[in-house]
């Protein structure tokens, strides 16, 4: 597998927690299943701040940012059974990629991580 990019972000997450009062921000950039996860958690403003770093993040690996086509609540962050976060692209964002890489087995890998007062992600896309 050849390296597509890389990309990193850290957030502060008292940022988060002051925008997600607002639903619009909720709506605009989560998907329902984000929600509904973020929601169950005791820190929600932490389960969000996560994610929004894991979008910035995917979105300077794959090397466009949030322009383009490319959309924050197509990028959904969800975790596997283990806990273990994965990345799934949806719709409009999903065939961008897809055409841009020039091929459909890519490989999205996902570190999220949070300390204090951030959260911060990793992300690194194979082709």
């Amino acid at each position: 597998m050849k390296l597509h990019g890389i990309g990193t972000d850290i957030v502060k997450i008292s940022r988060v927690s002051n925008l997600i009062k607002k639903k619009n921000f909720i709506k605009r950039l989560f998907n329902r299943d984000e929600i509904l996860k973020c929601k169950k958690t005791n820190n929600s403003a932490n389960c969000y701040a996560k994610r929004f770093a894991a979008k910035e993040a995917f979105s300077k690996a794959f090397g466009t940012g949030i322009t383009n086509g490319i959309n924050f609540k197509e990028i959904v962050v969800l975790n596997e059974k283990n806990g273990k976060p994965y990345i799934k692209l949806l719709d409009k964002t999903k065939k961008i990629v897809d055409k841009k890489l020039k091929i459909k087995n890519y490989k999205i890998s996902l570190s999220l991580s949070d300390e204090d007062k951030y959260a911060v992600a990793f992300v690194t896309i194979f082709k």
